[in-house]
């Protein structure tokens, strides 16, 4: 049956060729086909300027998404714009080489792939490594603000952030996910054909870049892109000089009023949040704003009202028994109820696809099959499978940084018992495939759902002691393993439709991974050492740090950490939160796409109403451009977005070099009531 299948394979190999130059006789082979023709070695896929490319995309990145994580925790997907900006970096630098008259090898879609993937393999350690959730929510100001009397946080169940510690776990933890996903490789991309839509979109836009139609695009968004990094980059630089004292400046304009400027309903003037609102799709920043409308405009004003009936009233409203108990442990509840429905319909969804696809390929015929293919898949797939990584080095260094973790990890952190670290890493390989499965399907990522169960069934196992360290640490573990692997797919998948060697995706990925443990540690510590990382009434409050503690201490201590009537506003939330899901994915899409979604809607209510604004504006902006010219706003909002957000993240650099040399601003800009 095996060389049946191999003959019939190589007969219709040789019958595609013979296609092939029909075609190309006639003028009518594909750009897949022509890019076939010229596909560099591995090796040369990776290039010392491309290294450099994406050690810069991938500084810039991790500082922008440090920079949402510790706002508001909410990032849009930035793999498409760090595309788009490798393309800007190394056509830039090869036109200056080239008007020097200095001969440069030609820029392919292959190094681009491997750019954008090193690029993403490194700011993703800054989105996902925990800075502004669990490893953050170990500190001691976290540890201060859950309560220091509160039950189930005992004294000295914290550890403050240091580069000595917070590089090593990152090492330990990032790479296994790296290789337990790689001999599964042809399984998810080529025999389960899953479309990873976000692995897809790159790969498209990367093969758009690389044709003569492409090309003439990518000039034109480059311009956008660079006009509005400008633009982005000095409206920040001029903000500054008004921000000289605490509410001072353009971001805490009251455009609304002084009344809905308490509340936090204002337009903030942020160009990162308005491009993050032009990338996300309208429905997220509808949820935005109706979490906001929700929370602070109707909930927390009324929940205040009942001070000293519900709660104290001599006690601060930072307080877990106060009005900031409510606030955390009610979008806890959305996030769980959200996050449950969500977990449970994807692994239904991927058990259901596996079932199906083993009971066809238990009945198709092979040769039948084979010949629906296209010459396009045919020649992906060839090449997709022409360079692997050999199972025995997969299997090999996942043993290897398995046992490294295990010994190292309870070093670290003792209240994490050693035998946890053994069964996470067992059973990680399954629980990375059913995630990748599932981001293959949906493009939702389940990793910190994962987590959160590691988080709250490590903290009920380890006790009232050691419960709350056991379980921040536990859910940073199965959390990196399972998301770094579900990032490998989508790069794979990515590679497999721009014909980039498996083998160069990898090491590149394990280039980015090694650079983002050292760039997320130093980006933290750029914010955390130059502003006030933490402080619920600052700009960058971290809201997830607090809120990762408090599922600790409920997975320590059960419901009675929660404030007066707080258990049945939360019972209630994470009901709406299932029944909302439920909702839109019964309806017809065109309702559905009015249902607001409960993980967004929850972000509001820990951070405020005003970045919801400037998201909503970004929304609008789209959504006009749009109906004037849809052709031109489908071509240039990803670039437009892009430059926004990157000219507002590279500010942070000279922003925060003035406030280490202590330089202030030297003017106040406030609005005060007339009396």
């Amino acid at each position: 049956m095996g060389q049946r299948r191999k003959r019939d394979r190589v007969g219709y190999l040789k019958m595609a060729t013979e296609t092939e130059i029909e075609k190309e006789e006639v003028g009518e082979v594909s750009e897949v086909q022509k890019a076939a023709k010229n596909i560099p070695p591995w090796k040369q896929q990776i290039t010392v300027r491309g290294i450099v490319a994406s050690i810069i995309i991938g500084i810039i990145y991790s500082i922008i998404v440090m920079k949402l994580n510790l706002t508001t925790g909410l990032v849009p997907n930035l793999n498409v714009s760090a595309a788009l900006l490798a393309f800007v970096l190394i056509g830039t630098w090869t036109r200056l080489l080239e008007k020097a008259n200095i001969v440069t090898t030609p820029f392919t879609r292959q190094e681009n792939t491997v750019i954008q993937t090193c690029a993403v393999a490194c700011y993703a350690l800054a989105l996902g490594g925990g800075f502004g959730s669990y490893l953050l929510g170990l500190n001691k100001r976290t540890y201060e603000q859950a309560g220091v009397d509160t039950k189930g946080n005992p004294p000295g169940s914290y550890k403050n952030p240091g580069l000595n510690w917070m590089i090593p776990f990152l090492l330990v933890v990032s790479f296994v996910g790296l290789l337990a996903m790689v001999p599964l490789r042809k399984v998810m991309i080529i025999d389960y054909k899953l479309t990873y839509p976000s692995g897809t979109a790159t790969g498209v836009l990367i093969n758009g870049f690389h044709t003569r139609k492409g090309s003439k695009t990518a000039k034109e968004q480059v311009k956008g892109f660079l006009r509005f990094f400008s633009l982005s980059f000095i409206w920040n630089f001029f903000q500054w000089f008004y921000t000289g004292g605490e509410q001072c400046g353009f971001i805490q304009f009251p455009t609304l009023g002084l009344k809905a400027w308490r509340q936090t309903f204002y337009f903030d003037f942020s160009t990162i949040y308005i491009g993050a609102g032009m990338i996300c799709p309208h429905l997220v920043n509808f949820s935005l704003l109706f979490g906001a409308v929700l929370s602070w405009g109707i909930m927390w004003p009324l929940i205040h009202d009942n001070k000293g009936s519900w709660f104290p009233a001599n006690i601060s409203e930072s307080s877990m028994k106060s009005l900031a108990g409510y606030k955390v442990f009610i979008s806890t509840a959305l996030i769980l109820g959200d996050g449950l429905y969500n977990f449970c319909k994807t692994l239904f969804i991927t058990f259901r696809n596996m079932h199906a696809t083993f009971k066809k390929r238990h009945l198709r015929i092979v040769t039948q099959e084979e010949k629906e293919e296209n010459l396009d898949d045919i020649q992906q797939n060839e090449v997709f499978m022409r360079e692997s990584i050999p199972l025995w080095v997969a299997c090999l260094g996942y043993v290897l940084f398995s046992v490294v973790s295990i010994i190292v990890i309870p070093l670290m952190f003792h209240q994490l018992k050693w035998y946890y670290v053994l069964v996470a890493y067992i059973i990680a390989p399954a629980l990375s495939f059913c995630n990748a499965y599932g981001a293959g399907l949906t493009d939702i990522n389940m990793a910190f759902n994962y987590g959160k169960v590691a988080l709250f069934v490590l903290a009920a196992l380890s006790g009232e002691q050691n419960g709350v360290v056991a379980g921040l640490v536990g859910c940073g573990l199965v959390k990196s393993m399972v998301s770094i692997s579900s990032d490998l797919m989508h790069d794979f998948k990515t590679g497999h439709l721009t014909l980039t060697s498996p083998r160069s995706m990898v090491i590149s990925q394990a280039i980015g991974t090694a650079l983002g443990c050292v760039v997320a540690p130093l980006t933290f510590f750029l914010f955390y050492k130059s502003f006030d990382v933490g402080n619920p009434d600052g700009i960058y409050k971290a809201p997830y740090a607090l809120v990762y503690r408090n599922m600790a201490i409920l997975g320590v201590q059960g419901f009675s950490a929660l404030p007066n009537h707080c258990l049945q506003l939360c019972y209630g939330f994470f009901a709406l939160a299932v029944v909302l899901n439920f909702i839109r994915d019964t309806i017809p899409k065109k309702f559905g796409n009015w249902v607001p979604i409960p993980m967004a809607m929850a972000i509001p209510f820990l951070v405020g109403a005003n970045f919801a604004i400037d998201m909503g504006v970004g929304s609008l902006i789209v959504y006009v451009w749009h109906r004037i010219d849809r052709k031109k706003a489908s071509l240039m909002v990803p670039a437009v977005a892009s430059g926004l957000i990157c000219g507002d993240g590279l500010w942070i650099l000279p922003s925060s070099i003035l406030a280490l040399a202590k330089i202030n601003p030297p003017i106040c800009m406030q609005f005060l009531a007339t009396t």
